[in-house]
């Protein structure tokens, strides 16, 4: 029989799902509480058991994301590897752009917007995340395995390098005429890898090597 704590954690991970999608396609605003309750097939009841309100669902959905971004890069640290490190990052950021396109979508349009609809709880959430991850890169500058540079604004350039393969899709597509298949998003991965660890005077990883 199945613990309490795995059924709720699926029901959690349903109800994100279904927001996500419902939000992706209706905006913050169009969407609600029922319709997402509609798509999970779930009463809403169930929804706001587990989310109080949209705001916080929502903020829910969009940390999920982000959650899913920066998994591979969360637990790194200054005795790691910087090279195999960012590859690493690098490439999943190109296989979530990939694979969960919608994702990327509508955390964009939400940053677009103005981040309005976010609360302070996630907000207060993303800049520690971020505060973490600038420390281990100015460590990596200070021990001297990397090119003394704003950690900031190459975490800035990794995101906005990976993501524009999820945010502008369509004209890639338009511009090519068909999507990228998976070779090419490889290839792709490879290039912006080569591009950003190059810029950082680190050696590419034989895998990402062009």
């Amino acid at each position: 029989m199945k613990s309490s704590s795995n059924i709720a954690a699926k029901r959690r991970s349903l109800i994100l799902s279904a927001a996500l999608k419902t939000f992706a396609e209706n905006g913050y605003r169009g969407a609600s509480i029922q319709k997402i309750a509609d798509r999970a097939g779930l009463p809403k009841a169930n929804i706001l058991y587990y989310f109080k309100n949209k705001k916080l669902l929502y903020s829910a959905v969009m940390q999920s994301i982000v959650s899913m971004w920066n998994s591979t890069f969360d637990s790194v640290t200054v005795d790691d590897c910087p090279s195999t490190a960012l590859a690493t990052y690098i490439a999943d950021k190109m296989e979530i752009s990939r694979l969960h396109p919608y994702s990327s979508k509508a955390f964009a349009i939400e940053i677009i917007n103005g981040a309005n609809n976010l609360d302070n709880a996630f907000k207060n959430w993303h800049v520690e995340w971020v505060e973490g991850r600038k420390q281990v890169i100015q460590g990596w500058i200070n021990a001297g395995k990397m090119k003394n540079m704003n950690p900031e604004f190459l975490l800035y350039h990794i995101w906005s390098s990976t993501q524009h393969y999820a945010d502008f899709s369509a004209q890639i597509n338009n511009l090519r005429g068909t999507p990228l298949t998976k070779d090419e998003f490889s290839e792709a991965t490879s290039t912006v890898v080569n591009l950003i660890l190059k810029g950082c005077g680190l050696t590419v990883p034989e895998e990402f090597t062009l």
